[in-house]
């Protein structure tokens, strides 16, 4: 009788070369996905004399740098001018598909792959981002690696990894009105904080996690990095099947069909043994936003500041008081009573057509109060939300609506903070200078950031009357 497997073992078991006297495994890695930041791992590879060992395995994108505003201006700041010709430049004496400056797919890496099939259940994913593990979401192994790793695999199409251990988080029943796939995501990282997944990648189950659209299991998978997770993954259903079919880079007739059974003995078996399980109701999650400097630090909308007084733990006490030190809250304030400088709806966290099209609904037919932006993910996202006039209701109440790319998310393309200045962001990070220097970070939904946008403080949706 054959040993129950879960998602992740099966996937591991096919990809696995050989172990080492270490314990360490030689994996296969089906897909690479770089960026203009990638530069070095190409510089690597050709110092020592090497080209990519299979160029229709290895995708690039531009999308951590380059400008949102004024393209047809060209790119202004010299450095990353360079950095984006050297990696057309390195995409083209490789032979490796890349997503460019003026490609009208271009976009995020995590938004651009899933929307031309390039991610695929059953394979193994490497990413020069750590939030590759939004592929996951697809019945994939996908994590993020660094420069070193990257020249590696794209010289071998091979990476010694350890196997992680395996956790199942469990999410049943409906989601209550006005909370979504990012309040799942923050309610979970509330719970096992920020290095609860540490050594262990998640396998998100339950029916709350199946009743979510491939867009929302995205979101989800995303944020597993920020609990400390080496990845995060959701088995292929009909869903995901549906989602891939006709994409370009997704198999076609007789291999569509060959994949597909393939893809369907994917799903972890019954018995499968679990190294460790955590369960949520979703009748107990609310809309959710950060108070501090790590996405754990997340609470209802309805809570209040915490007081580091009440935290018996010395070390935990001290990272409360440098945390509210640096947001510059005092304890006991209705999450409520924040009142935000900025809004930032974008990333690869909530940059697609069903984000943009939650935060629309609450903005219709109100007005911004502060600086807000919609930074779509890709140019695909950006031409679907303008035939559907997502656009037009954006610039009508006093939204910016910009071009694709990480924008402030990153803070690497100009697109930041100014000191002080607070933000209902949709990203997936609240670390100190995430945005730009000394800016404060409040990750939220797309729908609750446009509540904010539009009252000028951190908002419960669910009082504006909109569905998320």
């Amino acid at each position: 009788m054959p040993q129950p497997r879960t998602l992740f073992e099966k996937i591991w078991q096919k990809h696995e070369i050989l172990v080492d006297e270490k314990g360490e495994s030689l994996l296969y890695i089906d897909r690479e996905l770089v960026h203009e930041g990638s530069q070095h791992s190409f510089e690597d590879l050709r110092r020592e004399g090497r080209k990519v060992q299979n160029p229709r395995s290895v995708f690039s994108f531009a999308d951590h740098y380059v400008p949102t505003v004024d393209r047809d201006k060209g790119i202004p700041d010299p450095e990353i001018r360079r950095m984006v010709e050297t990696l057309e430049r390195d995409a083209k004496d490789n032979g490796i598909t890349l997503f460019d400056i003026d490609d009208s797919r271009q976009g995020i890496l995590h938004i651009v792959g899933p929307e031309q099939g390039i991610t695929q259940p059953g394979l193994v994913i490497a990413g020069a981002d750590s939030h590759t593990s939004t592929h996951g979401a697809f019945g994939c192994l996908a994590f993020g690696i660094g420069a070193s790793e990257a020249t590696h695999i794209m010289a071998t199409e091979t990476l010694w990894q350890r196997k992680p251990e395996v956790m199942r988080i469990t999410v049943d029943g409906d989601l209550p009105f006005g909370v979504t796939a990012k309040d799942i995501i923050l309610a979970i990282i509330a719970k096992i904080g920020a290095g609860g997944g540490a050594r262990h990648v998640i396998e998100y189950a339950g029916s709350t996690i199946f009743g979510l659209s491939m867009e929302e299991r995205m979101t989800v998978c995303n944020m597993s990095i920020e609990a400390g997770a080496r990845a995060g993954m959701v088995a292929p259903d009909e869903k995901t099947y549906a989602y891939l079919e006709g994409r370009p880079f997704a198999p076609k007739g007789e291999a569509w069909e060959k994949a597909l059974r393939y893809w369907k003995t994917l799903p972890s078996d019954a018995d499968a043994p679990f190294d460790r399980e955590e369960h949520l109701e979703a009748c107990e999650i609310a809309p959710m936003v950060t108070w501090g400097t790590s996405p754990e630090t997340a609470l209802p909308i309805t809570a209040y500041v915490p007081d580091p007084q009440a935290q018996p733990d010395g070390g935990l006490r001290k990272d409360m008081e440098r945390a509210l030190a640096y947001m510059d809250l005092k304890p006991g304030t209705p999450l409520t009573a924040i009142v935000i400088n900025r809004v930032f709806i974008g990333s690869c966290t909530n940059s697609r057509i069903e984000d943009i099209r939650n935060a629309a609904e609450v903005v219709r037919g109100r007005k911004t109060v502060v600086p807000a932006w919609v930074v779509p993910g890709s140019g695909l996202v950006k031409r679907q939300a303008e035939a559907e006039g997502l656009h037009r209701i954006f610039l009508e109440a006093g939204f910016e609506w910009r071009e694709p790319g990480c924008s402030m998310c990153t803070a690497l393309n100009g697109d930041m903070l100014q000191p002080g200045e607070r933000c209902a962001s949709t990203s997936n990070r609240n670390f100190q200078g995430r945005q730009g220097r000394g800016g404060r970070t409040h990750l939220v939904s797309p729908a609750m950031a446009a509540a904010a946008a539009v009252t000028g403080k951190l908002t419960d949706v669910r009082q504006l009357g909109a569905r998320a």
